[in-house]
């Protein structure tokens, strides 16, 4: 029994994530996502039709840690929600499975096996900062429970404040000759 994920056709979602017996397929390509998943294209055998698995490897599982204390797995689909909630539609499904991808792999990375719910909001925030900043305030404004227009007026006025230094970040990276003053030439003015 294997795992199919997000079959498509005609642009419809036909089925959501469930264990199915596969029928007999063969895959026509293979692009790996990040260094423990795949996205197949597949084709079905008896009837030619053609649908998308994302298959990943099962690994140590990770632990949530809640705030009242409480441990539950982690649960990619439920923070894939909360991401597109907020994103509304702004950030493509590929961007959100992509943004969960990093934040798995950094939690794997970093040698535990259990990670704090506000650490995992922390780290979403972090990177929607970075890639849609509506989205950012969206979670934002839920993840921390912003009820004061004044501090939701600080967050935007932090969030501003941060893209414009990292545009000017870029655009000195860009500029790598020295700017120089425009210098008169001297010569023959024109008679009017």
């Amino acid at each position: 029994m294997s795992l199919v994920a997000d079959p498509f056709r005609a642009g419809r979602r036909r089925h959501l994530a469930r264990p199915v017996d596969p029928p007999p397929c063969r895959a026509l390509d293979f692009v790996p996502r990040s260094p423990d998943s795949i996205r197949r294209r597949r084709a079905c055998d008896s009837c030619g039709e053609r649908f998308t698995t994302r298959e990943r490897s099962e690994s140590a599982r990770i632990q949530v840690v809640k705030r009242d204390g409480t441990r539950q797995e982690f649960d990619r689909r439920k923070l894939g929600s909360a991401i597109g909630k907020a994103a509304s539609k702004q950030l493509a499904p590929d961007a959100i499975d992509r943004l969960i991808d990093d934040l798995e792999t950094t939690i794997r990375q970093s040698g535990t096996s259990e990670v704090g719910s506000q650490r995992i909001g922390e780290m979403v925030l972090e990177r929607l900062a970075e890639s849609d900043p509506m989205s950012y305030l969206r979670f934002k404004i839920v993840y921390s429970s912003l009820q004061d227009p004044d501090a939701l007026y600080d967050e935007l006025e932090t969030l501003v404040r941060r893209r414009r230094e990292a545009r000017d970040r870029r655009f000195a990276e860009q500029t790598t000759l020295p700017i120089e003053p425009a210098v008169a030439v001297p010569g023959r003015r024109r008679r009017r």
